[in-house]
């Protein structure tokens, strides 16, 4: 629905577009100043992002911790960028990822709807003062030829900051000259409205240009280069300035449409703010006037000197919003958080927690949310192969010694591994690939490596779901088994595994991962030090007859089934929690006899199983 009304507006904006080109030929310079514009803007963001490797997103996550940073930090990166929308983009992504509050994301919205004033005051205190395409083409010039080295990020971004600024010099002359070169057969002046009437169809017209054009600031050049030029009145150019401040909301409204709740949220504050900003503008506007005309009498600005009129009237209104939203940030907050909830997910299938598409943008929290998705599959594998081995988590994760656990845990749980991992784990493991091959264009090579060990965390989780699919029915055939022998090794298992968990899943809580990660290592020792099949022990009991033929092969088949559950959990830990050189260690040091089925898991789970069939009947040729 939302695409087919999108088409059906693009093809309105179309014709409209081109019967007024047909009827107004001296529409088309001012239709094209605005396109390379916009087009500037483009480059310019690019530009900042390739430099930046990502720090307006740690700018925003890092520097918010009081509401007063929040609102420096929303000013400081819009006037940098001269973009609110992008800012209001990134601070929707930070907040639906869990990286700010929604009190620290309004102060940047707020910050940015001041940082997007200055636009105005560069234009009308610059922009129509000199010759600016003079400026555009030497800039052009250079930002082409960096664009072209592609091998070198930091001059291909260098080339689009460039670029960028010399589209928005040369798109500002291109109106301007437009404007002029409109006013010589066209008197456009002549269709000023006064008056309350004037006052809403301006602020409306402000308003769709906005939602049109998707950038406040092209609105607001618009109309500066139309009053310089003579072609609006400067009271019909103030709702113009109204109309645009409200229209900018419509880009953040778009953007959290595929957030969480938090997001919506902080669109909501960003839609309020401006909408109380707006009506306070529009029933003061001659108040507002009037004091801008005697601040212009005290700073130096001509008293006909309406663009830097109108750049001080914008900010002033968006100053006063600030004043009074502020006082109010936290009853708002409440009534938001109150209003847009999370929609309650089916408790059938589970949904990915953490993935949306407002972190696509940038690919800092885009990694962010996918460790945080990756963590919520470790804890899917956490339960499901707790309760494979008929141990509650909580036992699991607490003091109690896990012999002395398995040893009361003896009630079958009667868990379908097959049909939780429908449900509750390929879910999430699909949308993980999903979601980290679209998210890894524009990564740098540090992240897509990271997004390597994420995606290989995720596949080792997922094959240990499958071993303990494999496992399942023995442990708790044999584990309530009336052959002391077969019950006692099979709990064994059981208490290596449980430990195996405790120590991923419980210790971690406590201690970081390099804590813990010598006793994962020692436990792995342990586990192969007491496979039966290693240390002689089911030699043994088929020698004195202590088990039978069925017993031993299960007994066989399954220590090396939970060897290799131990192993894919470690390395799914070192992948997700370790760095990468710890991973290297430990798949380094794998038994060359399961060599195979892990290279098979890397190329494709589904033949992972089959080889470490095989290879166990290696082990019994032996």
């Amino acid at each position: 629905m939302i695409t087919m009304a999108r088409s059906l507006f693009l093809t309105v904006i179309f014709i409209i577009l081109g019967v007024g080109f047909w009827l107004l030929p001296h529409t088309q310079e001012v239709a094209a100043g605005v396109a390379i514009f916009l087009l500037g803007m483009l480059w310019l963001q690019d530009g900042f992002k390739a430099l930046t490797g990502g720090l307006m997103e740690r700018l925003v996550n890092h520097a918010t911790r009081t509401t007063s940073r929040s609102l420096f930090t929303g000013a400081a990166i819009t006037t940098l960028m001269q973009s609110s929308s992008l800012v209001s983009l990134i601070t929707i992504s930070s907040i639906s990822s869990g990286l700010i509050t929604l009190i620290q994301g309004m102060g940047v919205v707020f910050g940015a709807n001041l940082g997007t004033t200055t636009g105005a005051w560069l234009v009308a205190g610059f922009g129509l003062k000199v010759d600016i395409a003079a400026y555009a083409m030497p800039l052009l010039v250079f930002g082409v030829i960096l664009q072209f080295q592609r091998h070198a990020k930091r001059l291909k971004g260098i080339g689009s900051a460039l670029g960028g600024i010399g589209f928005l010099f040369l798109g500002i002359a291109l109106m301007k000259s437009g404007f002029e070169e409109l006013g010589s057969g066209i008197d456009l002046s002549q269709y000023s409205v006064a008056g309350t009437r004037g006052l809403m169809i301006y602020t409306g017209l402000g308003v769709l240009a906005t939602v049109i054009m998707q950038s406040s600031h092209a609105t607001l050049l618009l109309t500066i280069t139309a009053l310089a030029s003579g072609q609006i009145s400067y009271e019909n150019s103030l709702a113009l300035a109204i109309g645009s401040n409200i229209g900018t909301t419509i880009t953040a409204i778009l953007g959290s449409i595929s957030s969480n709740s938090a997001g919506r949220q902080l669109a909501g504050a960003h839609l309020i703010f401006n909408l109380v900003t707006a009506v306070i503008a529009l029933l003061s506007i001659s108040q507002l006037a009037q004091f801008v005309d005697w601040f212009s009498s005290h700073v130096g600005i001509a008293n006909d000197n309406y663009p830097l009129k109108l750049a001080s009237f914008h900010s002033l209104f968006n100053l006063i919003g600030i004043m009074v939203m502020l006082p109010l940030i936290k009853p708002l907050e409440n009534g938001l958080k109150l209003i847009i909830t999370e929609k309650p997910i089916e408790a059938k299938t589970v949904k990915p927690l953490y993935l949306n598409e407002s972190a696509l943008n940038l690919p800092d929290t885009a990694l962010l949310v996918i460790r945080q998705e990756v963590e919520h599959l470790a804890q899917s594998t956490f339960k499901t192969i707790a309760h494979g081995l008929n141990l509650h988590r909580h036992d699991i994760l607490s003091s109690e010694p896990m012999k002395k656990i398995v040893a009361h845990s003896t009630t079958d749980f009667s868990m379908h591994i097959r049909n939780r991992y429908r449900h509750k784990i390929k879910p999430l493991f699909s949308a993980i690939l999903l979601y980290s091959t679209r998210a890894q264009s524009g990564m740098s090579p540090k992240q897509i490596q990271e997004l390597e060990q994420l995606r290989f965390a995720s596949k080792r989780f997922v094959h240990a779901i499958k071993i303990m699919n494999e496992l399942q029915y023995n442990m708790t055939h044999y584990a309530n088994s009336s052959n002391p022998h077969i019950q006692e090794e099979y709990n064994r298992l059981r208490q290596i595994l449980g430990k195996v968990l405790r120590a991923m899943f419980g210790l971690r809580r406590e201690k970081g991962f390099e804590a813990i990660k010598q006793r994962l290592q020692q436990l792995q020792q342990r586990a192969e030090e007491h496979n039966a099949v290693v240390n002689g022990t089911l030699d043994t009991l088929i020698r004195k007859q202590l088990i039978n033929p069925e017993m031993a092969t299960s007994l066989m088949n399954d220590c090396d089934f939970a060897a290799a559950l131990i192993r894919a959990l470690i390395e799914a830990a070192y992948a997700l929690y370790g760095d990468l050189e710890s991973l290297q260690q430990q798949t380094s040091i794998v038994d060359p006899r399961l060599r195979k089925a892990r290279l098979a898991a890397r190329q494709g789970d589904k033949q992972s199983s089959r080889l470490t069939i095989q290879d166990i009947e290696e082990l019994e040729k032996e």
